[in-house]
């Protein structure tokens, strides 16, 4: 069983040799330099109050590449961007950026930068892989434009449901987003079976002059969309912070003995709650 001694509270004098030092210059909080130097420390066990059977594997490479990690409610097939050398220094923690994949533009906002990305993206086994690239931090022309297709995303609800209504199709709405460079337009929607809306595509299309995409997600897609509050009392897990789905078997909770508690195991998406994963190993 793996054994970790949390660090004692840093000391004044402690503090002070750590910023002269400037271990991590290339980080802007103290603190993360200080998160840093711990996670080295104990992948380097320096402390040696750390042991694994694992020991002996080789870590995955640390990726060098100016990363950082973004929020974005489009379709970015990633959450790690590239940052061209000339805004390293220029793109910090919230700032909003315009990213281009490869079919697509899209507004994002910026999660973290630095080290600490670095090694996340080390930690989950991700290495040279292709990855969408910043433009440039956004203009006031940028955020006019996002303002106007999130009203425009607004005026499609009710259009979409009148077509769905007409075509008599058994479609629920999630959300709709519009791509900001306005070449597309996605409607995300929940139906028991599949759904024939070849003919909704084309009066849609004709409508909004633009192309379109209606993509059919499950109710764990849906949760995670729309967001709300768990019985924990928190955000849902998949809303704030979970970029992946894993699989949930009552196993698990078996393994924790709670299916005494089995009521108390589904989520508002009716299906095994996503922290039943959290404490299995």
């Amino acid at each position: 069983m793996t054994h970790i001694d949390f660090p004692a509270p840093q000391t004044e004098l402690q503090i002070e040799e750590a910023l002269s030092n400037n271990i991590f210059p290339s980080c802007n909080s103290f603190y993360e330099k200080i998160i840093l130097r711990h996670i080295n420390e104990k992948c380097a066990n320096i402390s040696h109050c750390m042991t694994s059977n694992s020991s002996s594997l080789e870590k995955p490479p640390l990726d060098e590449r100016n990363i950082i990690e973004i929020s974005c409610c489009g379709l970015l097939p990633s959450n790690f961007v590239l940052i061209p050398n000339e805004l390293v220094n220029h793109i910090f923690p919230e700032d909003f950026v315009v990213i281009s994949s490869e079919d697509s533009v899209e507004i994002a906002q910026v999660k973290s930068v630095g080290e600490l990305v670095k090694i996340k993206r080390q930690y989950i086994g991700l290495f040279n892989e292709d990855l969408p690239s910043i433009l440039r931090k956004t203009t006031m022309e940028d955020l006019e434009r996002v303002r106007k297709n999130i009203g425009d995303e607004q005026k499609a609800i009710q259009k979409f449901r009148l077509s769905v209504q007409k075509f008599n199709l058994e479609m629920k709405l999630v959300s709709i987003h519009y791509q900001f460079d306005r070449k597309k337009l996605f409607f995300f929607y929940t139906a028991d079976g599949r759904v024939d809306f070849r003919e909704l595509a084309k009066e849609l299309a004709s409508e909004f002059k633009t192309r379109i995409e209606l993509r059919q997600i499950g109710v764990r897609d849906e949760a995670k969309k729309v967001g709300g509050m768990g019985s924990c009392g928190r955000q849902f897990c998949c809303h704030s912070f979970l970029n992946n789905f894993k699989r949930i078997t009552t196993q698990l909770a078996n393994d924790q003995n709670l299916l005494s508690n089995m009521g108390k195991l589904s989520g508002p998406c009716n299906k095994l709650k996503c922290c039943l994963s959290f404490e299995i190993e």
